[in-house]
């Protein structure tokens, strides 16, 4: 196989306090592939700017290097657009694409074996961590939950995987195939069917900065995840209406028959507490069917998925 031509995806939002090191250290891994001749010169790296509230942008700006193109996007539209943004402009240029995060949590010496690895034959290569010793209690159990949740739900996602990965040019214009709006890329990617393998690595704590993925913001993107690829949660519900209408149907039945025996029970409590419990049941049944419906209003209206402010080459 010919050597590759390596475009690195990085997205970034509000990065200032490790966007220098973040910069030093990509561009010299990238340097260092490219002198050992296991990728192309014209390789780069692509830092999208996802509508930083700092000064991320100046900051690029400021530490670019000859390796180094910028996308600035015209506003904040998440991460998985911003990393969309990237691949959607590597696709041209590149021969694999690999994403990774700002943060330098990820390790990138894994990078060379990614790289070996697609020489081997491989057009998806994911970088998985090996554990969760870095995260608190409930951050680690409310991750393995989600990934435990997508499976039972019957989504093919790749376990203690994030956005980590490599991808083929082959593979990418496949992936930018889809023109959804809800995207969840760790569901699709797997969708694709092409060769594929893990890499495990140990996750490092982050240097500077803080998470852009609080609890709240975790719980949001798992939800997206769920809905996007599972029917599951209104099959579940429907389940539970139907128990819960034989149940109705079988205390009926045991309180007609008390009637007519003269055992019949006074209080509230057989009244209110299923009363309740039914109210609550309805509720959250209108909230599962309304993310969905919210979901295809969001796709039926079409809209673009970000807007690029300016490339700085």
């Amino acid at each position: 196989m010919q050597t590759p031509t390596l475009y690195l995806v990085v997205p970034c939002y509000n990065e200032s306090e490790i966007i220098k090191l973040s910069i030093e250290t990509i561009n010299k891994k990238l340097e260092s592939l490219i002198n050992k001749k296991a990728i192309k010169k014209k390789s780069k790296i692509i830092f999208v700017n996802d509508g930083s509230k700092d000064n991320t942008l100046d900051l690029l700006k400021q530490y670019k290097t000859k390796l180094i193109e910028i996308i600035s996007l015209s506003t904040n539209k998440g991460h998985q657009n911003a990393l969309l943004a990237g691949l959607n402009y590597a696709k041209d240029n590149c021969d694999i694409a690999i994403s990774l995060d700002c943060d330098l949590q990820d390790d990138i010496d894994l990078i060379d074996k990614f790289v070996e690895k697609y020489k081997e034959g491989f057009e998806i290569v994911y970088g998985v961590r090996n554990n969760r010793k870095e995260d608190s209690f409930f951050k680690a159990y409310s991750a393995m939950a989600f990934y435990k949740i997508m499976k039972f739900l019957g989504v093919d996602i790749v376990y203690n995987h994030a956005d980590y990965r490599l991808l083929s040019n082959r593979v990418l214009k496949c992936l930018l195939e889809f023109k959804e709006v809800n995207l969840f890329l760790r569901g699709i990617i797997p969708m694709l069917g092409f060769k594929s393998c893990k890499l495990y690595y140990k996750r490092n704590k982050r240097v500077a900065g803080e998470s852009k993925y609080p609890f709240i913001k975790m719980l949001s993107f798992a939800i997206d995840g769920i809905t996007s690829f599972s029917i599951k949660p209104l099959r579940i519900l429907n389940l539970i209406g139907i128990l819960i209408s034989l149940f109705s149907l079988i205390i009926g039945i045991w309180a007609l028959i008390s009637y007519f025996i003269g055992n019949t029970i006074s209080g509230w409590t057989s009244i209110v507490v299923p009363m309740y419990f039914l109210g609550g049941i309805q509720i959250i049944g209108l909230g599962i069917i309304g993310e969905y419906i919210g979901k295809i209003y969001k796709e039926s209206k079409k809209r673009p998925l970000y807007f690029v402010d300016e490339i700085i080459k």
